[in-house]
């Protein structure tokens, strides 16, 4: 440690640890020196705890003019309202050109699938005048690649009523033969289906979708089209059998030796608005005879009913 620190700072000590008098033995700006000046230097140094950010200027001191100052990690312009503002991104950053390219682009986007929804619509929907008028066009937009077989309304729906009947012929147990009434099984599911909350699926879908069944694998002549159409002839007929033996309890001795179905289809007249012209007169479709064999019988646990068509099979051989 040194005088200069333990002794005052405005000037040298002297010799005898007393002070010099003003101006003796200082440096004199005449001399080339420069003298420090402890306002000067208290001014320059920052103060204690306090850092200057880069680019700022320290107080009293203004920044020399024609400088700006830098904010670090800035990387365009700044304002005095917020953040600095960056580049554009997107679309917006890309130049005019290509700007007016995505626009064309996203345009051609939207116009493909307006186009697109509209032609579906016209396709699903009833037929109306644009449809009709431009049907050609639809059809070759639609298929073969969006080919369907349903329709999401129905443009023309079920304007039939179809009825299915059925009677059997009995053995009696004499060896004589007797054949039953005509049973309308459609009847007997409609009259089980009105005024029910619950209906069964069953009496509601059991007998309609097996005569749509058959009428799909068969001709008008009732020959079968495929190799369906026989599972079709045994479906229809052990529904039949399952109903009869319902309606026409067997006495002892009898069994059903064949069954016959036909169907009876009448015309919904068109309501009184409609220019619709429909034949409402019934039409019947009169199915041969089918014999029963002891698979086609509907209780399993029937074995007299078995039984006896087991015999009679075998007599016949």
């Amino acid at each position: 440690m040194d005088a200069y620190d333990e002794g005052p700072r405005d000037g040298p000590v002297g010799p005898d640890g007393s002070s010099a008098p003003d101006g003796a033995d200082r440096p004199s700006a005449s001399d080339g020196a420069v003298v420090p000046s402890a306002s000067c230097g208290a001014e320059e140094a920052p103060a204690k705890g306090k850092a200057l950010v880069k680019g700022e200027a320290p107080e009293g001191h203004e920044a020399p003019e024609g400088h700006e100052a830098h904010v670090p990690g800035g990387g365009g312009s700044s304002t005095d309202d917020g953040p600095p503002l960056g580049p554009p991104t997107g679309i917006a950053g890309l130049p005019r050109g290509y700007q007016l390219a995505a626009a064309l682009a996203l345009a051609l986007v939207a116009v493909t699938v307006c186009v697109h929804l509209g032609m579906m619509f016209l396709h699903v929907a009833p037929a109306n005048t644009l449809s009709k008028e431009h049907g050609k066009k639809i059809y070759d937009w639609v298929y073969p690649e969006f080919e369907q077989n349903w329709k999401l309304f129905a443009p023309n729906p079920l304007q039939q009523n179809v009825a299915v009947q059925a009677r059997a012929q009995l053995r009696t147990a004499d060896g004589g033969h007797r054949i039953t009434d005509w049973y309308d099984l459609s009847a007997q599911d409609g009259a089980a289906i009105d005024h029910n909350l619950l209906p069964s699926h069953t009496q509601q879908n059991e007998l309609r979708r097996a005569w749509d069944f058959f009428v799909s694998t068969h001709d008008a002549q009732n020959r079968a089209t495929g190799l369906r159409g026989e599972i079709s002839e045994r479906y229809v007929r052990r529904i039949v059998l399952l109903r009869i033996d319902r309606q026409e309890p067997l006495a002892r001795g009898e069994s059903i030796d064949q069954v016959q179905v036909r169907s009876r289809t009448t015309g919904v007249r068109p309501p009184k608005w409609s220019d619709e012209k429909a034949n409402v007169k019934p039409v019947l479709r009169l199915l041969p005879w089918w014999s029963v064999t002891p698979d086609d019988l509907p209780l399993a646990d029937d074995t007299r009913a078995r039984r006896d068509v087991a015999a009679e099979g075998s007599g016949a051989r």
